[in-house]
C-alpha cells in the first residue's frame, strides 16, 4: 500500500464561486480524513517557489498568477491509499472538458487555466507540498521567497 497522506488545494476560481464546501464534502464522502485545513492566499513569490518545477514552462507564469489571485484552502488529507484515491476523485485530466464524468474538475472547474482542484501527484510531491504549507519550510516564514516575476 502506498502513503497515507495526500495534499490539496482549492483553488481560488472555486473558491470564489463558493464551491469550497461542495468540495470538502466530496472529499470527506469519499473517506478522506482532513488532518490539516488552512484558507490563505499566497503572493506571486510565494506560488514561484511552490510551482517551481514548472519554471521552464509556457503555462508557468499563467499558473502562478491563478494560484495567487485570490484565497486557496489547502488540506493534508489522510486515507489508505491517499494519492492515488485522491488522483481518481479528481478526475483524469486537469481539463474539466476531457476530465472524468463526476469528478471534482469536471464539476468545479472553468477550464484548463481555472481548474478547481489541485492534489499532489506522487507521496514524494505530497510530503513536500505539506511541508510548504504547514512545515518549518512554510514559504511564509523561508526566504527562498524573494522574487514576484512570475505574476508580472
Amino acid at each position: 500500500m502506498k502513503g497515507t497522506k495526500t495534499l490539496t488545494i482549492i483553488k481560488p476560481k472555486a473558491c470564489e464561486n463558493k464551491y469550497t464546501g461542495d468540495i470538502i464534502k466530496r472529499i470527506e464522502n469519499e473517506g478522506f480524513v482532513i488532518k490539516k485545513m488552512v484558507k490563505l492566499q499566497l503572493t506571486c513569490s510565494e506560488a514561484a517557489f511552490f510551482y517551481k518545477e514548472h519554471t521552464q514552462k509556457p503555462f508557468f507564469q499563467e499558473l502562478c498568477t491563478y494560484i495567487a489571485s485570490g484565497p486557496i484552502v489547502v488540506m493534508q488529507l489522510e486515507k489508505a491509499n491517499a494519492v492515488a484515491d485522491f488522483r481518481k476523485l479528481l478526475g483524469d485530466s486537469p481539463n474539466p472538458a476531457e476530465a472524468t464524468k463526476g469528478s471534482l474538475r469536471a464539476e468545479y472547474g472553468i477550464d484548463i487555466n481555472y481548474n478547481a482542484v489541485h492534489g499532489s501527484d506522487s507521496d514524494l510531491a505530497s510530503a513536500r507540498e505539506a511541508a510548504f504549507f504547514f512545515g518549518e519550510s512554510c514559504c511564509k516564514t523561508s526566504a527562498n521567497c524573494n522574487s514576484d516575476s512570475a505574476c508580472s
